[in-house]
């Protein structure tokens, strides 16, 4: 989701917008706060205040903080899923494959607008809801690299889940740590490290006769 900034008119109030678009604004708005502060430390006010809306208008649209972060939180494992998706679809050599996907993951955390810190570092992960999102991401990703290896593999659905979970966890955990210690490395560089451990390792497995 790209993040702008609220329109207002003249007089510093908000414009009347379509509701589609007054809900983007409302979450663009959103994402500001929440990545600022966090959940806890976020407020609807703080919300309203950063969309230039009343608190009414903020509420017209989403009956409380919680509803605005869980919006959040299924436009940003949407837009991650359509890259590593796109990443995995892109070529039927597994060797690019697993390049393509590496670097659109760590694509996505290094982005500006901090996207990954409401997915990967939220400090309402333990919400049923949120966790079960995650969940349901962290599985698909998963399952999409297993048919993969499993095809391409003698070994079972059981065996290439269990290594398709490996690699999007490896893939998650590294491109964090690395934008923590953003500087000591490139995107190139490091994206490609990630790739060569992941390949000389799932390569090995036998092809499927």
């Amino acid at each position: 989701m790209q993040v702008v900034s609220a329109e207002a008119s003249p007089n510093g109030k908000a414009l009347r917008l379509p509701r589609d678009e007054r809900r983007r604004q409302l979450l663009n708005a959103a994402h500001e706060v929440f990545v600022a502060h966090g959940f806890h430390g976020a407020a609807m006010d703080d919300i309203a205040e950063a969309a230039k809306v009343s608190k009414p208008v903020l509420y017209q649209h989403f009956p409380g903080k919680r509803e605005l972060y869980l919006a959040l939180l299924e436009n940003h494992l949407a837009e991650l899923t359509n890259l590593l998706m796109e990443a995995l679809r892109s070529t039927g050599d597994n060797k690019v494959r697993v390049q393509a996907t590496m670097r659109a993951y760590f694509s996505f955390i290094a982005r500006d607008s901090k996207a990954h810190r409401l997915v990967f570092e939220s400090d309402v992960s333990n919400d049923p809801e949120v966790s079960a999102r995650l969940e349901a991401f962290n599985a698909h990703f998963a399952n999409a690299i297993a048919e993969v290896i499993a095809e391409d593999t003698q070994l079972s659905m059981v065996e290439a889940t269990l290594l398709g979970r490996g690699l999007a966890g490896m893939a998650q955990i590294s491109a964090r740590f690395w934008l923590e210690t953003h500087g000591t490395l490139d995107i190139e560089t490091a994206s490609e490290l990630i790739y060569r451990l992941a390949w000389r390792g799932i390569s090995r497995f036998p092809k499927e006769i």
